[in-house]
């Protein structure tokens, strides 16, 4: 069964820097505790990753994934649906930087993801699951982009 969430958060650094963070996939595993690795597999004509592949801690034991990534027209949008994945079946989102009401250089980060385990678990588990995959995925990145002011 497929889960969907979505979570926002505020990042106090203007949106392009938020952008180039999230786009760095080689340095995930600097500051995204479970990602223990991370390789760009094929980049497209600016060098932004298209596919990018990934092992990363997941439910006590190691993962392996592979995203393609789309920017289409939006300059402020990543877009990834799973390529391939040994525990997930589904593993689509997106992240959308905005500039912040106060106009003082913060970012609105929003972050959906769509997650289906490849495995049976009951519901509560696999909502428990998602929502510390996206808990987690806002609070480093957001920690990585004031951190580096």
């Amino acid at each position: 069964m497929q889960e969907s969430a979505t979570e926002r958060t505020t990042i106090e650094r203007p949106w392009p820097h938020c952008l180039e963070v999230a786009l760095d996939f080689e340095r995930y595993p600097e500051w995204a505790r479970d990602v223990k690795s991370a390789e760009v597999l094929e980049r497209d004509d600016e060098g932004r990753g298209l596919r990018v592949a990934y092992r990363a801690a997941a439910m006590g034991r190691s993962a392996r994934y592979t995203l393609r990534y789309t920017y289409e027209h939006d300059p402020a949008r990543i877009t990834w649906v799973l390529d391939q994945g040994d525990i997930v079946r589904r593993l689509d989102g997106q992240y959308r930087f905005e500039s912040g009401a106060d106009d003082a250089g913060s970012t609105e980060v929003t972050y959906r993801l769509d997650v289906e385990l490849a495995m049976p678990l009951p519901g509560f588990v696999k909502r428990r699951a998602e929502s510390k995959i996206m808990t987690t995925a806002l609070n480093e990145l957001k920690r990585r982009c004031e951190g580096e002011a």
